[in-house]
Protein backbone atom coordinates (compact mmCIF):
# COMPACT_ATOMS: atom_id res chain seq x y z
CA UNK A 1 0.00 0.00 0.00
CA UNK A 2 1.21 3.38 -1.00
CA UNK A 3 1.28 6.60 1.19
CA UNK A 4 -2.07 8.47 0.94
CA UNK A 5 -2.46 10.46 -2.59
CA UNK A 6 0.34 9.10 -4.17
CA UNK A 7 -0.62 8.29 -7.68
CA UNK A 8 0.85 5.12 -9.19
CA UNK A 9 0.25 4.24 -12.97
CA UNK A 10 2.81 1.86 -15.60
CA UNK A 11 3.84 2.63 -18.72
CA UNK A 12 5.02 0.56 -21.59
CA UNK A 13 7.48 2.71 -24.42
CA UNK A 14 7.76 1.12 -27.70
CA UNK A 15 9.57 2.05 -29.90
CA UNK A 16 13.35 1.90 -30.65
CA UNK A 17 13.55 0.02 -27.17
CA UNK A 18 10.37 -1.33 -25.11
CA UNK A 19 10.61 -0.16 -21.75
CA UNK A 20 8.00 -0.96 -18.89
CA UNK A 21 8.34 1.63 -15.85
CA UNK A 22 6.34 2.51 -13.31
CA UNK A 23 5.66 5.76 -12.20
CA UNK A 24 4.64 7.26 -8.87
CA UNK A 25 3.32 10.91 -8.52
CA UNK A 26 3.40 13.11 -5.25
CA UNK A 27 -0.24 13.65 -4.08
CA UNK A 28 0.93 17.50 -4.89
CA UNK A 29 2.70 18.78 -7.64
CA UNK A 30 6.12 20.14 -6.67
CA UNK A 31 9.30 21.36 -8.39
CA UNK A 32 11.69 18.37 -7.15
CA UNK A 33 13.43 16.94 -10.18
CA UNK A 34 12.51 13.17 -11.16
CA UNK A 35 14.17 9.88 -9.89
CA UNK A 36 14.81 7.56 -12.26
CA UNK A 37 15.22 4.24 -10.27
CA UNK A 38 17.74 1.33 -11.75
CA UNK A 39 17.63 -1.80 -10.44
CA UNK A 40 20.54 -4.46 -10.67
CA UNK A 41 20.83 -8.42 -12.10
CA UNK A 42 18.60 -10.37 -11.30
CA UNK A 43 15.75 -8.33 -10.49
CA UNK A 44 13.17 -6.05 -11.74
CA UNK A 45 12.01 -2.82 -10.90
CA UNK A 46 10.23 -4.54 -8.07
CA UNK A 47 12.75 -4.11 -5.84
CA UNK A 48 12.50 -0.33 -5.72
CA UNK A 49 8.44 -0.73 -4.90
CA UNK A 50 8.30 -3.19 -2.05
CA UNK A 51 11.21 -4.54 0.60
CA UNK A 52 11.29 -8.00 1.56
CA UNK A 53 9.10 -8.21 4.53
CA UNK A 54 6.18 -6.50 2.49
CA UNK A 55 6.07 -2.76 3.34
CA UNK A 56 5.98 0.23 0.76
CA UNK A 57 9.53 0.51 -0.85
CA UNK A 58 11.85 3.41 -1.38
CA UNK A 59 9.89 4.86 -4.40
CA UNK A 60 6.77 5.17 -2.54
CA UNK A 61 9.03 7.00 -0.07
CA UNK A 62 10.64 9.18 -2.38
CA UNK A 63 7.43 10.17 -3.79
CA UNK A 64 5.81 11.02 -0.60
CA UNK A 65 8.60 13.03 -0.26
CA UNK A 66 7.74 15.09 -3.43
CA UNK A 67 10.15 13.23 -5.92
CA UNK A 68 8.14 11.99 -8.96
CA UNK A 69 9.62 8.83 -9.43
CA UNK A 70 10.29 6.14 -12.30
CA UNK A 71 10.81 2.58 -11.86
CA UNK A 72 11.51 0.91 -15.12
CA UNK A 73 12.49 -3.06 -16.47
CA UNK A 74 15.62 -3.72 -18.00
CA UNK A 75 14.98 -3.91 -21.63
CA UNK A 76 14.92 -7.47 -22.19
CA UNK A 77 14.21 -7.87 -18.74
CA UNK A 78 10.91 -8.44 -16.65
CA UNK A 79 8.03 -6.54 -17.95
CA UNK A 80 9.95 -4.64 -20.74
CA UNK A 81 9.35 -8.06 -22.29
CA UNK A 82 12.08 -10.50 -24.10
CA UNK A 83 14.89 -9.80 -26.25
CA UNK A 84 16.94 -12.19 -27.82
CA UNK A 85 19.64 -12.92 -25.22
CA UNK A 86 22.29 -12.17 -27.97
CA UNK A 87 21.10 -8.57 -28.46
CA UNK A 88 20.93 -7.83 -24.52
CA UNK A 89 24.35 -5.91 -24.10
CA UNK A 90 24.90 -3.51 -21.88
CA UNK A 91 25.46 -0.66 -24.07
CA UNK A 92 21.75 -1.25 -25.38
CA UNK A 93 20.50 -1.70 -21.70
CA UNK A 94 21.89 2.25 -21.63
CA UNK A 95 20.49 3.32 -24.56
CA UNK A 96 16.70 2.18 -23.74
CA UNK A 97 16.96 3.80 -20.41
CA UNK A 98 18.78 7.01 -21.56
CA UNK A 99 15.59 6.88 -24.24
CA UNK A 100 13.80 6.70 -21.34
CA UNK A 101 15.16 9.76 -19.77
CA UNK A 102 13.73 11.64 -22.72
CA UNK A 103 9.84 11.05 -22.74
CA UNK A 104 10.56 12.95 -18.89
CA UNK A 105 10.14 16.69 -18.42
CA UNK A 106 12.77 18.50 -16.38
CA UNK A 107 15.78 17.37 -14.44
CA UNK A 108 16.46 13.58 -13.36
CA UNK A 109 18.17 12.71 -10.64
CA UNK A 110 19.44 8.48 -11.80
CA UNK A 111 19.50 6.43 -8.47
CA UNK A 112 20.70 3.22 -9.37
CA UNK A 113 21.82 -0.25 -7.21
CA UNK A 114 24.83 -2.34 -8.42
CA UNK A 115 24.81 -4.25 -11.31
CA UNK A 116 22.42 -0.83 -11.92
CA UNK A 117 24.86 1.06 -11.03
CA UNK A 118 27.88 0.23 -13.50
CA UNK A 119 25.01 1.06 -16.17
CA UNK A 120 23.94 3.97 -14.78
CA UNK A 121 27.43 5.61 -15.16
CA UNK A 122 26.83 5.38 -18.93
CA UNK A 123 23.34 6.29 -19.08
CA UNK A 124 24.62 9.86 -17.02
CA UNK A 125 26.70 9.93 -20.08
CA UNK A 126 24.39 9.51 -22.80
CA UNK A 127 21.72 12.62 -21.10
CA UNK A 128 24.31 14.16 -19.37
CA UNK A 129 22.83 17.52 -19.92
CA UNK A 130 19.78 15.87 -18.26
CA UNK A 131 20.97 14.61 -14.96
CA UNK A 132 21.05 16.51 -11.91
CA UNK A 133 22.77 14.15 -9.75
CA UNK A 134 23.51 10.46 -9.28
CA UNK A 135 22.65 7.94 -6.00
CA UNK A 136 24.73 4.97 -6.53
CA UNK A 137 23.60 2.44 -3.73
CA UNK A 138 26.73 -0.21 -3.87
CA UNK A 139 27.17 0.43 -7.58
CA UNK A 140 29.50 -1.76 -10.17
CA UNK A 141 31.85 0.49 -11.41
CA UNK A 142 32.59 1.34 -14.88
CA UNK A 143 35.00 -0.62 -16.75
CA UNK A 144 37.09 2.30 -17.02
CA UNK A 145 38.58 1.55 -13.86
CA UNK A 146 36.82 -1.70 -12.70
CA UNK A 147 39.96 -4.99 -13.24
CA UNK A 148 39.13 -6.75 -15.49
CA UNK A 149 37.52 -10.57 -14.36
CA UNK A 150 40.45 -13.74 -14.98
CA UNK A 151 39.47 -16.69 -16.33
CA UNK A 152 40.05 -19.77 -14.50
CA UNK A 153 38.18 -22.56 -16.18
CA UNK A 154 35.23 -22.79 -19.27
CA UNK A 155 33.64 -25.36 -21.59
CA UNK A 156 31.26 -25.07 -24.52
CA UNK A 157 28.68 -23.83 -22.01
CA UNK A 158 29.87 -21.95 -19.36
CA UNK A 159 33.14 -19.49 -18.41
CA UNK A 160 34.01 -19.28 -14.81
CA UNK A 161 35.24 -15.71 -13.96
CA UNK A 162 37.41 -15.09 -10.68
CA UNK A 163 36.90 -11.07 -9.31
CA UNK A 164 38.51 -9.88 -6.33
CA UNK A 165 35.50 -10.57 -4.70
CA UNK A 166 34.08 -14.07 -5.54
CA UNK A 167 33.92 -16.65 -8.67
CA UNK A 168 31.29 -16.91 -11.30
CA UNK A 169 30.23 -19.63 -13.36
CA UNK A 170 28.59 -17.84 -16.01
CA UNK A 171 26.47 -19.37 -19.54
CA UNK A 172 27.83 -18.40 -22.93
CA UNK A 173 24.87 -17.09 -23.88
CA UNK A 174 20.90 -17.14 -23.18
CA UNK A 175 20.12 -16.17 -19.67
CA UNK A 176 21.22 -17.50 -16.72
CA UNK A 177 18.53 -18.21 -13.02
CA UNK A 178 20.67 -17.56 -9.67
CA UNK A 179 20.88 -20.78 -7.49
CA UNK A 180 20.20 -20.27 -3.85
CA UNK A 181 23.48 -20.22 -2.93
CA UNK A 182 24.07 -16.86 -4.78
CA UNK A 183 20.66 -15.84 -3.12
CA UNK A 184 22.40 -16.28 -0.10
CA UNK A 185 26.02 -15.41 -0.23
CA UNK A 186 25.78 -12.52 -3.08
CA UNK A 187 21.95 -10.44 -2.25
CA UNK A 188 21.98 -11.72 1.74
CA UNK A 189 25.59 -12.51 2.84
CA UNK A 190 26.39 -11.16 5.80
CA UNK A 191 23.41 -8.76 6.39
CA UNK A 192 21.85 -8.84 10.22
CA UNK A 193 18.80 -6.48 8.40
CA UNK A 194 17.74 -9.04 6.09
CA UNK A 195 14.71 -10.57 7.14
CA UNK A 196 15.28 -14.78 7.02
CA UNK A 197 11.92 -15.43 7.22
CA UNK A 198 11.23 -13.79 3.63
CA UNK A 199 13.96 -15.54 1.99
CA UNK A 200 11.66 -18.10 0.11
CA UNK A 201 9.21 -15.19 -0.94
CA UNK A 202 12.07 -12.65 -1.84
CA UNK A 203 14.04 -15.69 -4.14
CA UNK A 204 10.61 -15.59 -6.11
CA UNK A 205 10.90 -12.12 -7.19
CA UNK A 206 14.25 -12.49 -8.84
CA UNK A 207 14.45 -13.34 -12.61
CA UNK A 208 17.03 -14.40 -15.01
CA UNK A 209 19.75 -11.80 -16.41
CA UNK A 210 20.77 -12.22 -19.85
CA UNK A 211 24.44 -13.89 -19.77
CA UNK A 212 26.15 -11.23 -21.84
CA UNK A 213 25.48 -8.55 -19.42
CA UNK A 214 27.01 -10.96 -16.06
CA UNK A 215 29.81 -11.78 -18.49
CA UNK A 216 30.49 -7.65 -19.23
CA UNK A 217 29.69 -7.12 -15.48
CA UNK A 218 32.90 -8.95 -14.12
CA UNK A 219 34.94 -7.04 -17.03
CA UNK A 220 35.48 -10.21 -18.41
CA UNK A 221 38.07 -9.63 -21.42
CA UNK A 222 37.56 -5.86 -20.87
CA UNK A 223 33.98 -5.63 -21.57
CA UNK A 224 32.40 -3.70 -18.95
CA UNK A 225 30.43 -0.77 -20.66
CA UNK A 226 32.73 1.55 -20.42
CA UNK A 227 32.35 5.87 -20.05
CA UNK A 228 33.64 7.17 -22.96
CA UNK A 229 34.36 11.15 -21.69
CA UNK A 230 34.34 10.80 -17.54
CA UNK A 231 34.92 14.61 -17.82
CA UNK A 232 30.59 14.38 -18.35
CA UNK A 233 30.65 14.42 -14.55
CA UNK A 234 31.99 17.73 -13.81
CA UNK A 235 30.05 18.96 -11.63
CA UNK A 236 27.72 17.14 -11.04
CA UNK A 237 26.48 16.00 -7.28
CA UNK A 238 27.13 12.24 -6.68
CA UNK A 239 27.16 9.86 -3.69
CA UNK A 240 27.84 6.68 -3.25
CA UNK A 241 26.49 4.43 -0.23
CA UNK A 242 28.04 0.94 0.83
CA UNK A 243 26.64 -1.01 3.64
CA UNK A 244 29.30 -2.30 6.06
CA UNK A 245 28.32 -6.00 5.65
CA UNK A 246 28.07 -6.02 1.86
CA UNK A 247 30.65 -9.00 0.81
CA UNK A 248 30.88 -7.73 -2.88
CA UNK A 249 31.28 -3.97 -1.77
CA UNK A 250 33.91 -3.38 1.09
CA UNK A 251 35.10 -0.07 1.34
CA UNK A 252 38.27 -0.37 -0.87
CA UNK A 253 36.22 -1.31 -3.71
CA UNK A 254 33.29 1.38 -3.37
CA UNK A 255 35.20 4.39 -2.22
CA UNK A 256 38.00 4.50 -5.33
CA UNK A 257 35.18 5.13 -7.49
CA UNK A 258 34.33 8.33 -5.95
CA UNK A 259 38.05 9.46 -6.50
CA UNK A 260 37.46 8.76 -10.05
CA UNK A 261 34.67 10.53 -10.20
CA UNK A 262 36.44 13.39 -8.20
CA UNK A 263 39.60 13.27 -10.92
CA UNK A 264 37.12 14.21 -13.44
CA UNK A 265 35.55 17.09 -11.99
CA UNK A 266 32.00 15.89 -10.11
CA UNK A 267 31.33 16.89 -6.68
CA UNK A 268 31.35 13.43 -5.46
CA UNK A 269 31.21 11.73 -1.55
CA UNK A 270 31.57 8.48 0.21
CA UNK A 271 28.82 7.44 2.74
CA UNK A 272 29.75 4.55 4.65
CA UNK A 273 26.87 3.46 6.43
CA UNK A 274 28.42 2.71 9.26
CA UNK A 275 29.91 6.34 9.96
CA UNK A 276 26.50 6.95 10.24
CA UNK A 277 25.52 4.66 12.90
CA UNK A 278 23.99 2.49 10.81
CA UNK A 279 25.73 -0.76 11.10
CA UNK A 280 25.26 -4.41 9.83
CA UNK A 281 23.42 -3.66 5.89
CA UNK A 282 24.64 -5.72 3.24
CA UNK A 283 23.62 -5.51 -0.36
CA UNK A 284 19.79 -5.06 -0.86
CA UNK A 285 19.51 -2.22 1.19
CA UNK A 286 15.76 -0.88 0.13
CA UNK A 287 14.77 -4.18 1.44
CA UNK A 288 16.07 -4.66 4.21
CA UNK A 289 14.53 -4.03 7.76
CA UNK A 290 15.79 -1.09 8.39
CA UNK A 291 15.04 0.24 4.56
CA UNK A 292 13.41 3.05 5.50
CA UNK A 293 16.14 4.89 7.98
CA UNK A 294 17.91 4.34 4.65
CA UNK A 295 16.06 5.98 2.24
CA UNK A 296 15.66 8.95 4.83
CA UNK A 297 19.33 9.52 4.73
CA UNK A 298 19.36 9.66 0.77
CA UNK A 299 15.97 11.93 1.04
CA UNK A 300 17.78 14.63 3.21
CA UNK A 301 21.26 14.25 1.03
CA UNK A 302 18.80 14.96 -2.19
CA UNK A 303 16.87 17.56 -0.12
CA UNK A 304 20.23 19.36 0.80
CA UNK A 305 22.70 18.61 -2.34
CA UNK A 306 20.18 18.71 -5.32
CA UNK A 307 17.07 20.58 -4.44
CA UNK A 308 18.73 23.70 -2.50
CA UNK A 309 21.23 24.12 -5.27
CA UNK A 310 18.86 24.12 -7.73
Amino acid sequence: MHPTGLSHRGHVTTSPIAVYYDHLQPAAPTSHPSLLLIHGGAHTGSCWLTTADGRPGWASRFAARGYPTLVPDWPGHGRSGALPAEQLTGELVCQGLAELIDRIIGPVVLVTHSMGGALGWRVAELRAHRIAGIVAIAPGPPGNIQPEGEITAQTDTEIEVRSPTRTSRIPRSGFSLNDVAFVERKLVGDSRHFPRAALPAYSRMLTATAARLLYERQNTLGTQVRVRDPHCFAGKKIVVVTGSNDLDHPREIDEPIVHWLREHGAQAEFVWLAEHGITGNGHMLMMEDNSDTIADLVLDWLDHSIIQTD
